[in-house]
């Protein structure tokens, strides 16, 4: 489920997420090199782009940043914009993960009433495209019509945290406000509709197709964990030189942590990869 749009933690000071942007392209150019695949022109290229794409996923996302930005989506679009073209859907959907993973996978899409199973798998995971309101609730972009993330689960999270984006889907199809949302996932964790988050819970977000935002390069390849884990440096989030970046499911802002009552604590891990999951590097990316 998108945290496509999270608020990376780390230091503000520290330059670990530029260290950790350079050692994945470090170690793909590597990788490259080695089969002599890649241009030097290309490769500066990709450089450039994944450091550039990295930085705004992370950095974009932290709480001062996120308040700066206009508040160009005050409400909820037309639910017309925040529909897709089944087919096109069923596509974006299956390329939130390799191949191998994702063609036989439960496919859902977005429909008036909410999301529903358009293909039926039988490997566990099920892939589905995010919108803005599927994110934090303080996000900006909550309710952009833009938002296109297509995330894959696996079986784990597929069972703990779709219940969630079930939920809120159809309450936004049906016109409730942000505000209406977050109090009945309140009320059904009260009342033990919503499950517990699975042990091993993670997502396949490494579609070259997706929008995850109107920042940077509005799109990164990476996969995500969803953890009850208390304190982010039990994983060594944002220490120098770590690939794991992490982030509250629930609000960008501190400010905003008393309106977390009520609902589960959730900490999602990050780690960028260096492909989209046709196998094609970060670099050659697909507008």
């Amino acid at each position: 489920m998108p945290q496509n749009m999270v608020a990376l933690n780390h230091p503000d000071d520290d330059p670990s997420v530029e260290t950790k942007a350079m050692l994945i392209v470090k170690a793909s150019e590597q990788r490259r090199r080695k089969d002599n695949l890649r241009t030097p022109m290309k490769t500066m290229n990709r450089t450039i782009w994944m450091v550039a794409a990295v930085l705004a996923i992370s950095t974009g996302f932290l709480a001062p940043n996120a308040a700066a930005q206009p508040d160009t989506y005050q409400k909820m679009a037309p639910v017309d914009q925040y529909l897709m073209e089944e087919n096109a859907e069923i596509q974006l959907a299956r390329s939130a993960a390799p191949d191998s993973i994702s063609r036989d996978a439960t496919i859902l899409v977005l429909r008036r009433q909410g999301y529903e199973t358009a293909v039926e798998g039988k490997n566990g995971f099920v892939c589905w495209v995010g919108r803005g309101w599927t994110g934090m609730f303080d996000w900006p972009e909550f309710w952009s019509p833009k938002v296109r993330a297509a995330d894959c689960l696996n079986p784990q999270a597929a069972r703990s945290m779709l219940p969630i984006v079930y939920l809120r889907a159809r309450m936004v199809m049906a016109g409730r406000s942000n505000a209406e949302i977050l109090s009945a996932l309140k009320a059904a964790f009260e009342k033990k509709q919503l499950p517990s988050l699975e042990s091993g819970a993670m997502d396949y977000m490494m579609s070259k197709s997706s929008y995850l935002t109107d920042q940077g390069g509005h799109n990164v390849p990476h996969v995500m964990f969803y953890t009850r884990v208390e304190n982010a440096t039990d994983w060594g989030s944002g220490a120098a030189g770590s690939p794991i970046m992490s982030a509250p499911y629930w609000f960008i802002s501190q400010k905003e942590q008393s309106q977390v009552t009520g609902l589960p604590p959730i900490l999602v891990f990050l780690v960028m990869v260096a492909d989209w999951s046709d196998g094609t590097p970060a670099g050659t990316h697909h507008d």
